[in-house]
């Protein structure tokens, strides 16, 4: 049984213009060195959007919740087991006093009262709490849901690094484990769209290999030059494509001089289109906690954002990741 309490149980209705007036924004935590405080200024003028939060049964979760509520990115609906959240707000002084609530049992049933709630248009994107991320993306793609579109779901990390004066995307390093040539269209496709919905006009996208030559011994190199060609025919738009590039490249103008390597791409590549899911995510993760990047989560190619976060993240980290979706739903909004 579903049980709606708290500020409202009447729809939210459509996410709100781009251009609505909203109240002035407390401050948000200390800014990491290098973090994501441009995404956060980008946001500073958007009104929040409508966010279902999927069970969010944990101290982390749910004052990432509360504090992108308080810096004006979302208006959370929490959809889980109202007395378990309520006692975990308490025991660590968050207040929710002004959040909607669904009351749900499980992290499955969460799921997909949240998804529904997309569907109907009561909220304009998802956010995962402390559920499994299969659980929340199961609800997601469930074709009774009615959230799938025609392309295909995809994961992008929007990271900042250390020494590196431009966000780079990653993708895919969450969502598709091993993608098909044809799944990869739909993912570069979905980072594009991402990356200009951030700000970024004519992304760069660097196709990665392990080498910059087609090999027809490494299926990724022939990927990239299938990649590239569709993207000379218009089957891929928006963006400027180059690969194979390894890593190196991708990133140091240096070393792709070095290598002779003439490309609009190497050395200055805004996405980087990785090759499978376990390169992506080793890649993402070497990056944060080696080199202290700091990055967001999203996935794509849902009706809705779906703010997903590893359960590491910090708390820097999952508000960036509600700044991207409310870039993306504010994108949408002046496309509609």
């Amino acid at each position: 049984m579903v049980r709606v309490v708290g500020r409202s149980a009447k729809a939210l209705g459509p996410a709100p213009e781009v251009d609505a007036v909203v109240p002035d924004r407390p401050e948000v935590p200390p800014p990491h060195p290098h973090g994501h405080d441009a995404l956060l200024r980008q946001c500073e003028h958007l009104a929040p959007v409508p966010t279902a939060v999927v069970y969010p049964c944990n101290e982390s979760s749910l004052r990432a919740v509360v504090t992108a509520a308080q810096a004006g990115l979302i208006d959370p609906v929490l959809v889980g087991p109202v007395r378990d959240i309520e006692l975990i707000a308490a025991e660590h002084a968050l207040d929710i006093s002004g959040c909607r609530m669904v009351d749900v049992a499980s992290a499955r049933d969460a799921a997909d009262v949240a998804a529904r709630l997309a569907r109907d248009g009561e909220v304009g994107a998802l956010m995962k709490g402390s559920l499994h991320t299969d659980e929340l993306m199961g609800a997601v793609v469930r074709k009774d849901n009615a959230l799938r579109t025609a392309a295909r779901i995809s994961h992008v990390f929007v990271m900042q690094v250390p020494n590196c004066a431009r966000l780079l995307l990653i993708t895919d390093a969450a969502i598709n484990i091993s993608p098909s040539l044809d799944d990869k269209v739909h993912i570069v496709q979905n980072a594009i769209d991402l990356a200009h919905a951030l700000g970024i006009t004519t992304p760069k996208v660097a196709i990665l290999s392990a080498i910059e030559t087609v090999n027809p011994k490494i299926p990724s190199t022939l990927e990239a030059a299938v990649l590239c060609k569709m993207a000379d025919r218009g089957q891929i738009t928006g963006g400027v494509l180059d690969g194979p590039l390894a890593f190196d490249n991708a990133i140091s103008a240096e070393a792709a001089r070095t290598k002779g390597i003439e490309s609009p791409v190497a050395g200055n590549a805004d996405i980087l289109l990785m090759p499978d899911l376990v390169a992506g995510n080793m890649l993402a993760k070497q990056l944060s906690f080696l080199a202290g990047a700091d990055a967001a989560g999203i996935v794509l190619g849902a009706r809705v954002p779906v703010i997903l976060n590893s359960r590491a993240a910090s708390q820097r980290s999952r508000l960036a990741s509600c700044a991207v979706a409310a870039l993306l739903a504010a994108a949408r909004r002046a496309a509609e």
